[in-house]
This record gives structure tokens, sequence and C-alpha cells, in this order.
């Protein structure tokens, strides 16, 4: 491969806008063993501990659980007005008679849809997951190979799987803190007036109010979901999401000790989110980064251009040393077709991890005539190549 050389995106960007806040001196570390910090408008990671790891997710499953019940909404194969029986069975392994978190149904009743949702998303409801998954699919299990179908469908690791809907621990019950994250900004992004019932701070049901045990909620500006999730295995986590000043982080994080310790590092990977985090676009889509050589062609220089935007998150520390540069098999024999993938931009630097990123022919070139390819050849021939 030939390298073009360092390239001079970086003295395009603004000094200013790059420059870390005063308070930000040392690169952010999390305190929970996995962690994660996603830009949603981007989706690229900003940080990421052990982010890929296959965890125990405890409730913060519930996002999948409740992505699929809020597709069935959007199709019109249910309604909020729908109601679902409570079979006794589930009163007694996920509600009142069990030690799980529940909203106090009761045996054969009929519930709307509505309370369901609410009850899963703003207190964690097992016995509204449960009669959810088989009021829609007819059983638990069948719920969950429908969970598990959609995260192949997202894009999701082919290690994430799912055993259940309320997220109890079970060896089979794997998904990483950046998947978590990946599913709620899904959800935001699909489903904006759904999520808004992961801001709600209480529900109350069969006279009973319950708090959203989301600690973010009225304790950090801009805060408006997601979950909480913890059991023996996964400790204690958080899907959490924020907007300020128009852009929107989500953090996801397992394996804090105490709920309060939760509540601190929720806080802490938000704020770090917002201050510690920037995000910069090298070049917007179809823009020219730099030109290739041709071989035998019609012309002698063909120009590499994006074809969507390239977007990079920088942290504290990250800049320094930053360095991007053009590679390509050298030189690019004609014909080339438009929109061909034929190089590619890398970045790195000492604190920041290798990614490389496409560059596409921005226009076609044919091949050359009879006698300019003879003459190359003639060229070759008495120069002996390269």
């Amino acid at each position: 491969m030939k390298a073009l050389g360092a390239l001079s995106f970086l003295a395009g960007l603004s000094l200013a806008a790059m420059t870390p806040p005063a308070q930000a001196q040392t690169a952010f570390e999390s305190a929970a063993p996995n962690a994660v910090i996603l830009d949603a408008a981007t989706g690229i990671t900003l940080y990421c501990r052990a982010c890929d790891e296959p965890i125990a997710p405890a409730s913060m499953s519930k996002l999948m659980t409740m992505l699929i019940v809020a597709e069935e909404l959007e199709a019109g194969r249910i309604t909020e007005a729908t109601e679902f029986t409570v079979d006794p069975r589930v009163w007694r392994t996920h509600g009142a008679m069990s030690d799980q978190s529940h909203m106090f149904l009761a045996p054969n009743s009929r519930v709307r849809v509505g309370d369901l949702i609410r009850g899963a998303i703003i207190v964690s409801a097992n016995d509204a997951c449960v009669t959810l998954a088989e009021g829609i699919a007819g059983s638990e299990s069948a719920f969950v190979a429908r969970m598990n179908r959609r995260a192949r469908e997202l894009g999701l690791d082919p290690r994430t799987h799912f055993a259940n809907v309320t997220g109890l621990d079970h060896p089979e019950q794997v998904i990483s803190v950046r998947d978590l994250a990946r599913l709620a900004r899904h959800m935001i992004a699909a489903h904006p007036d759904f999520y808004r019932l992961y801001s709600q701070r209480e529900f109350t049901y069969n006279n009973r109010t319950q708090p959203n045990r989301n600690p973010l909620l009225g304790t950090f500006e801009g805060a408006d979901g997601v979950k909480t999730g913890h059991t023996a295995l996964s400790g204690y986590g958080l899907i959490g999401s924020a907007v300020r000043d128009g852009q929107r982080r989500i953090v996801a994080f397992r394996g804090m000790e105490t709920m309060a310790a939760r509540a601190a590092e929720a806080e802490r990977l938000l704020r770090a989110a917002f201050y510690d985090f920037q995000v910069h676009t090298l070049y917007p889509a179809n823009a020219e980064v730099a030109q290739a050589d041709v071989w035998l062609g019609g012309r002698r220089r063909v120009p590499l251009v994006t074809r969507a935007p390239i977007v990079i998150g920088l942290g504290v520390g990250q800049r320094e040393g930053l360095r991007a540069r053009v590679v390509y098999q050298r030189p690019i024999p004609a014909p080339i077709a438009q929109g061909a993938e034929i190089a590619r931009l890398v970045v790195e630097g000492p604190n920041f991890a290798r990614r490389e990123y496409p560059l596409y022919a921005g226009r076609r070139i044919g091949r050359a005539n009879w006698f300019a390819r003879a003459w190359a050849g003639l060229g070759d021939l008495l120069g002996g190549g390269e």
C-alpha cells in the first residue's frame, strides 16, 4: 500500500473546540468494570471500558422487551386499550407473591396494555413484562425468540442472547453494555413518543404509587431515561441518556456494588459524556480527501471522496499526536468505476485506537488510448520500472 502522507485536516478543526475544558485535566476512567458512552446523533463510541464483553444485563434487558412491544403498537396489532389476562402463575412467580419488582397485578385480572407498559418501564415490573409477552406471543419463550431475531436484525453482537423478558440471571442471558446503549439509541430514534414514558417519575396502579428507580431523573439536567438493573450476578447497572445544547449522549454500565455507587457513576459518566468528550466531523459526505495516481488511464489522477461523513469522538489527551493518512495500492489501474472503493483513510494516534474509513473514486476513469499505453510501456522498459 502507498501512503500519501499525513493530511492537514487537524489544522482545519477549531483548536478552541478541541481544547478540553479547564476542569478536565486527565483522561476519564469509569469506576464500573463495563461502561460505554455513545453519541446519539452519530452512533460513535466516545468511551469504552470492556464495553463489548458479554455481561448479565439484569433489568436493563427489558429495553429489548419493550422494543418489541413498541413495534407491536406501531404495527397496530395491539393498542394501549387492549387487555391481557394475568395468569395466576405469573402472579405467584413474578408478582406480589415473589420478591421481584412488580406492579401488584391481581391473578386472573384483565389489565390494559397501557398500564402494563407503564408498569414495565417506570417500576420495572416483572409481572407486567411476562403478561405482555404472553399476551402478544402466546408464551414467554415465543416472545424471547422474537427478541433474539430482532437482535440479529438490528446488527447487535452475535454473542448477544436473551433467555427471558425480565432480565433475571440466566447463563444464556448476555449482552454487552455497548449493545444496551445501541438499543437505547434505536428506541429513542425509532419510537420517540414511546420513549417519553421512560422519563415519568412515578406510576400508580391498584392504588399503589411506586417511583421510577432511575437516579438521573430530576437530578441531572436534561436526563430523560433510560433503565436501571440489578441482580446478584450483574451488580447495579444503568442505561442513561440526556440532552444538553441539542446534543444527546447515551451511557451504559454495570457492576457497581450499591445503589448509591450506581447513582454516582451514572452522573459521573453523563457529565464526562458532555464535558470530557467531543464529536468532530473530519469530512462531510461526498468530500474530496485526496487524489490517487492512475495507471494507464485517460486521466493521471482520480479524486478520492467520502460517501458518508467521517466523524470521530475525542476525549481528553486523544488529540495529541493524532494523525491521518490515505493508503491505496499504487498506482490504481484503469478503468476505474465511479464509486468504486479504492483507498482507505487511516486515523490513529498515541492515545487514539487506529480506525479506517473507506474512500471511493470520485469520477469514472477510462483507459488511455493505445498510443499513451504504448508510450507508458516504453517508459517502463527504458526506466526499468520502480
